[in-house]
């Protein structure tokens, strides 16, 4: 595949716990400007009040208390059902779509990005898949998060399978335990012609 010149929109992605900020921390040292979904989501969630008024209707009055959005009850209304998490979706992802289309930024890390259409709703010139070894990922997420592994399988497995989002994807990062991911980050923005 030979990629485009200067490549304008350029988006991370790799199931829960496979070391997407990682990569992108690479990339911020590298100096480049990485637009996070998450982040972004949280962000808008807490501050933009056609969205609050939004989940509220979907979710109830008790997914906000006092303007805070309740965290908790906000997961367990997604992993409720595949039907609530993609309502969840529809509501928030839109909103942060036009937020990144209007932040400058060329690098979107996205964890979902194609679980939810993202891909759909910004035209992506490039897109790198980050993959692990699925215990390495519960491993991660049950550190990070303070959870079972129970919980943790059950997030990963909230998810479009990694092997289905590697196909989809031009570049593949192996963060695996061992890995040389700096290597990988720099070969792939050598091909990109972005050094």
């Amino acid at each position: 595949m030979t990629p485009p010149l200067s490549p304008s929109h350029i988006a991370i992605t790799g199931g829960i716990g496979s070391g997407k900020s990682f990569v992108c921390d690479i990339l911020r040292r590298r100096g480049f400007g990485v637009y996070d979904c998450d982040a972004a989501a949280k962000r808008l969630m807490a501050t933009d009040k056609d969205l609050q008024r939004e989940l509220s209707q979907l979710v109830g009055n008790g997914v906000y208390s006092n303007g805070v959005l309740q965290k908790s009850v906000l997961a367990q209304f997604i992993l409720e059902s595949e039907d609530n998490k993609q309502a969840v979706n529809h509501i928030v992802h839109p909103a942060v779509a036009a937020d990144y289309l209007s932040s400058g930024c060329q690098w979107l890390e996205s964890a979902i990005l194609f679980d939810a259409n993202f891909d759909q709703r910004v035209t992506f010139d490039i897109i790198i898949g980050v993959v692990a070894p699925d215990e390495v990922r519960t491993e991660r997420i049950m550190t990070r998060d303070g959870i079972s592994r129970e919980q943790a399988l059950q997030w990963i497995g909230c998810q479009m399978p990694q092997e289905t989002v590697a196909r989809l994807c031009d570049y593949i990062i192996s963060n695996g335990t061992g890995d040389d991911v700096e290597a990988q980050v720099e070969d792939i923005c050598m091909k990109l012609n972005i050094v």
